[in-house]
């Protein structure tokens, strides 16, 4: 009998031994920090006192297996697989962590994220072990999915005809005060730490429903980024034994080779290493499992400049790592059903793997150090992680713009951050700062203000606004909103002449400013004007709901009259010629030597990005910013264009995030020639948030195939053979701007709710299928069934409750309620079936519906 995966948790993506050497899924909660499950089953990059640290891993830190069969000598492995080839070759040796333990010969990683699965085979050892290691996720729940905790059960099955005696031990260096980031951790290959920690102390403990090891630091600072506290538990009721402060790694190894048991001792030293251990006899034939958590409780987060305290939510819900561990222990059955049926009904959703894996791996990005919620709840993100700090401060706007995963998810969060872009970094004039300041008191000191981020962020004020239905808080939010849309026809900045197309200079997101006409910031700024029209006209500012549609209507026509060459959209270059023709704080660095002749221009080029707005208007339901044949042709334009299948013959002097025989697409290339002296930097570049938002325009367009071979391109890069699977990279580690990935799911099932008029609609599909659908308050599935007498469908809300008035099949027809709808869900999952009155949409149309 070898081991297999478990049949409750659905496994989208297998990596085999030829894939494993970069896999290291993170495992953690939104805002908390993490640590990551290797693809062999090794823990790596502990990253979880508030700050990244990649490639650190704190000495003596693994799980260990005993296993004896009856009448057989003990064999005692790490609960590893074998080293990667590429890890050999060292001046000093092999640098992996804890590369000369005993190991599995064989291992297999299995994923649908955050459900991570290690298959661990060695024809020397009687028990095949099947590691599961995940986190809480449950979208629409951000405290339940925000848990300071990896968890990991280890399911031991005995293929022989004996009982198997065995024993599981966690070992864990005790490294508060340290994060991996101090000198010495880098000049030993991030493998030892001692600096920073001092005094700390482990101590057994039982209370709580778990036992095990509480980890605390006397000597640390109590206010240092490096203070709190961690534990190594186990659910364990019986055969459980420690050792606080384990000896010398070849004494204690071979202490517990001999009896698969620990001998107490107390913990000493600056960085003691515990050791938690739990024993069990499996049946032959037959299998046992053994939980264990590690828990994290880091309360002094600092902010961007690491000055000043903000705080970390979660250790306001938990007073330390015991109580986090103690807590989950009791609510794991119902944490572990509620992620395992998200993450079950979206893998089971009829939708490519392609567009399943993308969107879901890169939702793990929110539980890493590029996200934090501070004390008061807030969420707030760098746009990356460095090796050992947040890359990209503020919560960017113009980075932010493209991720869809928060929104649809987490539409509370979701709020948090709209809260700070309008209440905190919007000054009275309307200029938003394109990043925030903390403590939120400063929040609009950057001082410099995004053309494509303050447009941006209107058009996702209005997707949270819809998706939640709440008025209330958008006349808080809508005087500064409506400041920042007036803002745009400020003397000397974007569109003074208020006729609808941005001249100015515009700085975007990639991180230079755009001098004249050009299709970026120009369908930014024609969306936005779209969300504010509809905004003011809900609130019943009509007058200036009118202003914005016949100022949108003229940007719309000039931009296609003007800007579309035939095949796509190009950028007309105005220069400002002189500083004093700027508005103060629209130019950050690059442009200002030489206004005359700026630099870092698009010019005549094919942008990879050119209509990012018209992709989040799609997604907001806003319709068309542009000519549909324009938006089509561009799309396709773009594909021949900009899409490579090799890199070998390809000029890259910038970073090099496709190489050899990759696939991807270039951010920018100039088919007819006319490249400026000097074009945008990474123009040579590949970046995968740019590629989704793309390739999801490809999708919102029906060209599908194209669509589907842009993501299936980006995520054949990650592959797990040479970048790690679960962190997409840009300016940084799990850059935000891939959860743009979450758009391709909303285009694909044509997915859009509105809160405000309890409608839902869906694209009506030409055979049976299943979709995931979620509006980051509730969630759950919808099944069409289309037939000669039109489409039966059947709607389940899985979590949360939403208001349906109306459900509507694009294409097909819709049903209208009688009476609204208030469709929840109880203890258990289940569709609640009202009735099937149908209202028809068109003549020919039949829907019926059991919600």
């Amino acid at each position: 009998m070898k081991s297999k995966w478990n049949p409750d948790w659905p496994v989208l993506t297998t990596y085999d031994a030829d894939h494993l050497a970069h896999v290291a899924m993170p495992v953690g909660g939104i805002g908390t920090g993490c640590v990551s499950l290797g693809g062999r089953g090794d823990l790596r990059d502990w990253e979880i006192m508030n700050r990244p640290s990649k490639k650190f891993s704190p000495e003596g830190s693994f799980f260990a297996l005993r296993a004896q069969a009856s009448g057989q000598p003990a064999v005692t492995r790490a609960l590893e697989g074998a080293v990667e080839a590429e890890n050999y070759e060292s001046g000093r040796g092999c640098p992996v962590p804890n590369h000369g333990l005993p190991r599995f010969r064989n291992a297999t990683f299995g994923c649908a994220y955050p459900l991570g699965q290690v298959l661990l085979q060695d024809r020397d050892v009687p028990l095949d072990v099947r590691i599961e290691a995940f986190n809480p996720l449950v979208p629409a729940d951000a405290d339940a999915s925000g848990v300071p905790a990896a968890v990991f059960r280890f399911v031991l099955t005995n293929p022989g005809r004996a009982p198997v005696k065995a024993s599981i031990v966690g070992s864990l260096c005790n490294f508060i005060g340290s994060d991996g980031s101090n000198p010495l951790t880098v000049q030993m290959d991030y493998t030892h730490l001692t600096a920073g920690s001092k005094k700390n102390r482990n101590r057994f403990r039982t209370p709580g429903g778990v036992r095990g090891l509480f980890m605390d630091s006397p000597g640390v600072a109590r206010d240092a980024e490096q203070w709190g506290t961690m534990a190594l538990t186990t659910t364990a009721a019986s055969g459980v034994t420690h050792c606080a402060g384990r000896p010398l790694l070849r004494h204690f190894w071979e202490a517990f080779a001999e009896t698969g048991r620990l001998t107490p001792k107390r913990s000493s030293g600056d960085s003691p290493i515990g050791a938690l251990a739990a024993s069990t006899t499996v049946p032959a034939g037959g299998s046992r499992t053994l939980t264990f958590l590690i828990t994290w409780h880091f309360p002094n987060r600092m902010d961007w400049n690491a000055q000043k305290r903000v705080g970390n939510h979660y250790t306001a819900l938990w007073r330390d790592a015991w109580a986090v561990a103690s807590q989950t222990a009791a609510g794991l059955r119902r944490l572990e059903r509620d992620t395992v049926r998200f993450v079950r009904a979206f893998c089971d959703s009829d939708l490519p793997a392609e567009v399943k894996e993308a969107a879901l791996y890169n939702l793990s990005t929110l539980n890493t150090q590029t996200c934090f919620r501070a004390e008061d709840g807030r969420l707030f993100g760098w746009e990356g992680c460095c090796e050992f700090t947040g890359c990209c401060a503020g919560s960017c706007t113009h980075v932010w713009n493209y991720e869809q995963a928060t929104g649809f998810l987490f539409g509370g969060l979701s709020w948090t951050m709209r809260e700070v872009e309008f209440a905190a970094s919007t000054r009275k004039t309307g200029f938003m700062n394109f990043r925030c300041a903390l403590p939120l008191r400063t929040g609009d000191e950057w001082g410099v203000a995004a053309a494509d981020g303050q447009m941006g962020a209107l058009m996702r004020l209005y997707r949270d606004w819809t998706l939640s239905g709440d008025d209330d808080e958008l006349r808080k939010l809508w005087p500064r909103a409506r400041k920042a849309m007036e803002f745009a026809w400020i003397d000397k900045g974007w569109d003074p002449n208020c006729d609808g197309v941005m001249e100015g200079a515009q700085h975007h997101t990639l991180d230079s400013e755009y001098f004249g006409p050009n299709p970026l910031t120009g369908v930014w700024y024609l969306g936005a004007l779209r969300a504010c029209e509809e905004m003011a006209r809900h609130l019943g500012e009509c007058g200036f709901a009118d202003t914005c549609r016949r100022v949108f209507e003229n940007g719309s026509r000039r931009l296609d009259d003007e800007l579309f060459n035939g095949e796509y959209y190009e950028h007309h270059i105005v220069p400002a010629k002189k500083l004093e023709n700027v508005l103060p704080g629209l130019i950050w660095n690059t442009g200002r030597t030489d206004l005359a002749k700026p630099g870092e221009q698009l010019g005549k080029g094919c942008l990879v990005d050119q209509l990012v707005g018209q992709y989040m208007a799609h997604i907001c339901g806003l319709g068309y910013l542009l000519k549909k044949r324009n938006v089509r042709k561009t799309y396709a334009s773009i594909l021949k264009h900009n899409f490579r299948t090799s890199f070998f013959d390809h000029l890259n002097p910038s970073r090099g995030f496709a190489l050899n025989d990759d696939s991807g697409l270039l951010m920018c290339t100039y088919p007819h020639g006319g490249a400026p002296e000097h074009t945008i930097g990474p123009y040579t570049e590949c970046m995968t948030g740019f590629e989704y938002s793309t390739a999801v325009g490809m999708l919102q367009e029906g060209q599908t195939a194209a669509g589907l071979k842009c993501i299936r391109a980006v995520r054949d890069r990650y592959d797990g053979r040479t970048r790690n699977p679960f962190n997409e990279a840009e300016c940084g580690h799990h850059y935000a701007r891939a959860m743009s990935s979450w758009g391709a799911v909303v285009a694909l099932t044509g997915f859009h709710y509105s809160a405000v008029t309890g409608t839902m609609q869906f694209a009506a599909s030409n055979k049976p299928a299943t979709w995931f659908w979620s509006n980051g308050y509730a969630w759950g599935t919808i099944e069409q069934k289309p037939g000669a007498r039109g489409h039966r469908v059947r709607l389940t809300v899985l979590h949360g409750d939403i208001q349906l008035n109306e459900l509507v099949l694009t294409g097909a027809g819709s049903v209208s309620f009688a009476k609204p709808r208030r469709v929840r869900t109880g203890r258990t999952p289940h569709a609640y079936r009202t009735h099937s009155t149908c209202v028809c949409a068109r003549a020919r149309a039949r829907v019926c519906v059991c919600v």
